[in-house]
């Protein structure tokens, strides 16, 4: 183990844990995770891993901070607005944790460029407000073979899953997405900020968990919470055989079918309710 003494103070309450210990802090220094979005998700799932000490954090988002995000995206602030969201999220994240690098990627995800972004880390979390993305992250961590962790809110409403290479795929989930203005955006039918905390925490727990090797997955089950009836449930995700990213004859080899993302609100998949 390699640590410093400040290091073994600030992680401590870590250390303790007779699941994560001084091995599993170490793996979490090692290890390297890309955040795809930093926003409303994004934030609290990048400000806890960082708090965590996971040595590199990759931010991918190419929008500004706007007055109207800071009732949901925590990692930024009111003197920040119009900056870059992924150099807003760094300061917050240097701020927190000046041990762990952050790496900032102020660009649109495309077929062009997202899977080099996703080879280069060892596990993505997708915290983005589009399907169009979304469907692109998915493909790109499953070709790729990276797990990924999702999540998606809308209004009162949050979802959650882990996908594992060779375990059901966001495919097995939703094979597709729904057609164009048939589920509503965050700006079209708000999202409480409080979920977007809820959720993106959730996401880091999983995160964590996955990099650390600890306690029950959620690979092949998701997550749905209704914030108002203040209640959770799990349903089982199995795989699907004739899913055309990870089925027994897959159609998807490469994301060439791929447009570029359009920009959108925070939207929660069809078929998902509480």
């Amino acid at each position: 183990m390699n640590f410093s003494e400040e290091e073994i103070q600030r992680y401590a309450r870590h250390i303790l844990l007779p699941e994560v210990g001084g091995t599993g802090q170490q793996a979490l220094k090692d290890a390297s995770i890309l955040v795809v979005g930093a926003g409303g998700l994004g934030s609290p799932v990048a400000l806890y891993l960082a708090a965590a000490g996971v040595g590199r954090i990759g931010l991918v988002d190419d929008d500004v901070v706007d007055l109207s995000n800071l009732q949901r995206q925590i990692a930024h602030a009111t003197d920040r607005i119009g900056q870059p969201k992924v150099e807003s999220a760094a300061t917050a994240l240097r701020a927190l944790n000046p041990g762990t690098r952050v790496d900032c990627h102020n660009t649109r995800l495309g077929a062009e460029n997202v899977r080099a972004l996703v080879r280069g880390y060892d596990l993505v979390c997708d915290g983005s407000d589009n399907f169009a993305t979304r469907y692109l992250v998915a493909d790109a961590c499953a070709l790729e073979r990276r797990t990924l962790v999702s999540a998606a809110v809308l209004r009162f409403e949050g979802q959650l899953s882990t996908f594992r290479p060779g375990g059901p795929c966001y495919r097995c989930l939703y094979p597709e997405a729904p057609p164009a203005g048939t589920v509503p955006s965050c700006a079209e039918a708000g999202v409480f900020g409080a979920v977007t905390g809820v959720m993106g925490t959730l996401q880091a727990t999983e995160a964590l968990k996955e990099i650390l090797g600890i306690g029950e997955s959620l690979a092949g089950r998701l997550l749905v919470w209704d914030a108002l009836a203040m209640r959770f449930h799990t349903i089982a995700l199995p795989s699907d055989p004739d899913c055309a990213l990870c089925g027994a004859h897959p159609a998807i080899h490469d994301l060439s079918a791929h447009q570029a993302p359009a920009q959108a609100g925070c939207r929660l998949p069809a078929g998902v309710a509480s």
